[in-house]
């Protein structure tokens, strides 16, 4: 019994609200990892190296487990931080919370299984991510291209970077414009290889795989790169989330165009 009671006020302690640091940082950073079925096993690391930038950067991380925090004043955040957690996961008071926040003038930043969200379920939540999620491929290495060297998150990443992930194939419903920051390369993989009974097809030469856009009053950054726990080890995956996580934060970084 002892046991079990430690176990569960572990697990409690997890799922609430932690700060990395308190009151001295640059500004206040969100971000919202819950464990899911088919992604967990890149939490603790995600959050170690989180927790690394937030030390090395100056800013004040909140690291939550559950979208609870959407529910309350969101204000005092820069920017959220929907790290493989998609709002197709929140109810409808953590919905109404994030919709209140960006109109407010909040940001956020969309990663990987984030931008999955079931058609129509939540239509204002995919304008904010601003494509939707068609299907993806098997996981395979490709090459990534800078699209727009001026974002700061192609600030760490070569013209051309070799990258294994499940590279999203996107539909754009809404006709909503975005700015592309990279882009995949489909002649470097083949965008057919799936299990039987599904069907990929691929984008073609236009295949966004990371971009930004403003939504109601705030900026939103997006990145479909992410899947595997081990990138949040690599240091070029490292630079460009936290270059788009700045970005979004503060509004600055980007380059002036030529």
């Amino acid at each position: 019994m002892k046991k079990t009671l430690q176990t569960l006020a572990t697990a409690a302690a997890v799922a609430t609200a932690a700060p990395a640091q308190a009151g001295d940082g640059q500004f206040q950073l969100l971000v919202l990892a819950m464990p899911t079925k088919y992604h967990y096993e890149y939490i603790p690391v995600a959050r170690e190296s989180f927790e690394k930038l937030a030390r090395l950067h100056s800013f004040d991380l909140t690291w939550v487990a559950q979208p609870w925090a959407f529910e309350g004043d969101l204000g005092k955040y820069a920017a959220v931080v929907l790290l493989n957690s998609s709002g197709e996961e929140f109810n409808e008071a953590q919905r109404a919370g994030l919709e209140r926040y960006m109109k407010a003038g909040g940001n956020a930043v969309v990663v990987h299984r984030a931008i999955i969200s079931k058609p129509g379920l939540w239509p204002w939540y995919e304008k904010l991510v601003g494509r939707s999620f068609v299907i993806h491929p098997m996981l395979q290495t490709a090459t990534v291209t800078q699209v727009d060297a001026s974002h700061p998150a192609a600030f760490g990443l070569p013209e051309h970077w070799i990258w294994s992930d499940e590279w999203y194939e996107f539909s754009n419903p809404h006709g909503v414009k975005i700015n592309p920051v990279l882009a995949v390369d489909e002649r470097s993989y083949d965008p057919t290889r799936i299990w039987p009974g599904q069907v990929a097809k691929g984008m073609g030469a236009d295949h966004p795989v990371s971009w930004w856009h403003a939504y109601e009053k705030g900026r939103v950054f997006v990145t479909a790169l992410g899947h595997n726990g081990d990138a949040y080890r690599d240091g070029r995956y490292l630079e460009h989330l936290w270059g788009g996580v700045w970005w979004a934060a503060t509004g600055r970084g980007r380059l002036p165009g030529p």
